[in-house]
């Protein structure tokens, strides 16, 4: 019964961001998913030998990532498959931890640190600035099942984002210069391929990462 109620809430945090979808109360959120998208194109290239130059968001949902060396195929890889994964580990994170609001404040940090360093436009500071205060403020002012609710809805936004911009790029052929166009460039596979492996790859993530959300036993402390 317990396994049963977990699965409903999180059936519940999904239909309510699919019913908010084009609101003002998920926009923020939607941000924050392009942001990881930028951020994980950065980490990709930085691992294997380059590095960021500047990181930047848009008010229209877009982003940019400008690096120096590494490995284009493993850069170009990382945005969509890199949010998704960083949305399905806030989500583990949340339904399998006690950590919440430790989370929280982790991620604020990171944002403000990334933001101060690489955003050089007015609004990817501002965002980075006001989103991370906001987090690190609520990860040490709110209780743990506040952090825990959060935490969770900004996991499921992340991983059904990531499907939706996806398709939105690739498939709808909404962007001329998008990851997958730009991979097409440099492989034997074209956009559209590159965009069935990612939704593929997506749509088995998101469900294994809610899976595996919706087993956790853990308890939230108030």
């Amino acid at each position: 019964m317990q396994l049963f109620k977990r699965y409903i809430a999180l059936l519940l945090i999904f239909i309510a961001i699919g019913l908010l979808w084009n609101t003002v109360f998920v926009y923020p959120l939607k941000i924050f998913v392009v942001f990881m998208h930028e951020v994980s194109h950065g980490l990709a290239a930085v691992v294997t030998g380059g590095r960021i130059v500047e990181l930047q968001i848009n008010p229209q949902q877009g982003g940019l990532a400008l690096t120096a060396g590494g490995s284009r195929f493993w850069t170009l890889t990382a945005g969509y498959l890199g949010s998704l994964m960083w949305g399905g580990l806030i989500l583990l994170a949340a339904a399998r931890t006690q950590w919440d609001k430790a989370i929280s404040v982790l991620i604020g940090i990171g944002m403000l640190i990334i933001g101060i360093g690489f955003g050089r436009e007015l609004f990817t500071l501002l965002f980075c600035i006001g989103f991370g205060v906001g987090l690190s403020a609520m990860g040490m002012f709110l209780p743990e099942a506040a952090n825990d609710w959060v935490l969770r809805t900004i996991g499921v936004t992340s991983c059904l984002y990531a499907i939706l911009d996806i398709k939105s790029d690739v498939l709808d052929r909404a962007h001329l210069r998008s990851d997958a166009r730009m991979l097409a460039e440099i492989t034997f596979l074209s956009t559209e391929m590159w965009g069935i492996i990612w939704i593929v790859v997506a749509v088995v993530l998101t469900f294994w990462f809610l899976y595996l959300a919706g087993k956790s036993t853990k308890e939230t402390r108030p």
